[in-house]
């Protein structure tokens, strides 16, 4: 997985290596997890203004929302989406969801392969 392209992933991941067919199964399953999770429930703020005050730059953001809140404001769904949507967001319980993630994620750190540069240990796993 690339750096920049999945900074989200690899955040909750880590930096371990994975070689195995078992590991890339257990990948994707932590990966539709996580998609579920961040875009129902992580709330973002994204910069609406830059305003330069002296030599500071200060920043505006707009209120904390959900990509499904932002997508469902947007009103570029059509009506059959947006209702597969709401009943997938109403299908979610985001305390459940969580526990899934973190077993799906401790299982897949069990399947890492060690890494040879540093004597077996495992990359980082704070998040």
């Amino acid at each position: 997985m690339e750096q920049k392209n999945g900074a989200i992933l690899r955040r909750w991941v880590g930096d371990d290596r994975y070689t195995s067919k078992a590991a890339y199964a257990q990948l994707h399953r932590v990966y539709a997890l996580l998609r579920l999770h961040v875009n129902f429930f992580q709330p973002v703020q994204k910069p609406v203004t830059k305003v330069r005050v002296g030599r500071r730059v200060r920043r505006v953001y707009d209120q904390a929302q959900t990509p499904y809140q932002r997508l469902r404001a947007s009103g570029v769904l059509t009506p059959e989406a947006g209702a597969a949507l709401e009943a997938l967001y109403r299908r979610l319980n985001p305390l459940e969801l969580r526990r899934q993630l973190d077993a799906a994620l401790e299982r897949l750190w069990n399947l890492a392969a060690p890494d040879p540069l540093s004597g077996g240990r495992q990359g980082n796993r704070d998040f």
